[in-house]
């Protein structure tokens, strides 16, 4: 039963490492097709009139939202370092240190989640929504596109992409706190055998 605990913990304490990394790349990526498709349809940011397709600053809109999120993914990385210095992953019985550094990664890992795939979704409802309701004109954009030869694309692609990317660390972060209880329900076990031990001594 330690054994495999020993064992769990220390996959578990990397997959999270592992999934916060995985956050921090989804942030720099997540604004590719944007940018590819939108940025030379706003001639002048500051000015919505000059825009050659409607909701094309969806952009501009999402910029302070990603430098935020990829500074939250980089705070979950050194949670997930935290744990590794506090050798979560190797301890046999565990301190105040890895009680602290477990609470704070999950707590983060599932908080900057929901935050994050929320602003996501919403961001992804405007793209969508039609010229009419500030989203983008998709016949506009690709006729403009044609005639430039610049990049055109509906996909969804990097918006969807967040189903999977907070999903596995959210997961990650449930298997981490799991492991947490696991270890507590060993190392009791493990009290009370030695306690029986030495009673039968």
């Amino acid at each position: 039963m330690y054994k495999k605990q020993m064992k769990f913990q220390k996959i578990i304490c990397y997959v999270v490492l592992i999934a916060s990394a995985l956050a921090f790349f989804y942030s720099l990526g997540l604004l590719t097709d944007l940018y590819d498709s939108l940025y030379s349809m706003m001639p002048d940011p500051a000015d919505p009139a000059l825009d050659r397709v409607t909701g094309a600053r969806i952009f501009y809109d999402m910029q302070d939202f990603n430098k935020l999120f990829t500074k939250v993914t980089i705070v979950l990385i050194l949670l997930g370092v935290f744990n590794l210095v506090m050798n979560t992953h190797t301890r046999r019985r565990y301190y105040i240190g890895n009680y602290v550094s477990i609470a704070l990664s999950t707590a983060g890992s599932i908080a900057a989640s929901i935050w994050a795939y929320g602003k996501i979704m919403a961001y992804k409802a405007q793209y969508l929504s039609g010229p009419e309701n500030g989203g983008v004109d998709f016949a506009k954009l690709k006729t403009v596109a044609e005639r430039r030869g610049t990049f055109y694309t509906e996909s969804t692609f990097w918006f969807d992409a967040a189903n999977f990317v907070f999903g596995f660390v959210i997961l990650a972060a449930v298997l981490l706190a799991a492991n947490l209880i696991w270890k507590i329900i060993v190392t009791k076990k493990e009290k009370a055998l030695i306690k029986a031990g030495k009673e039968a001594a």
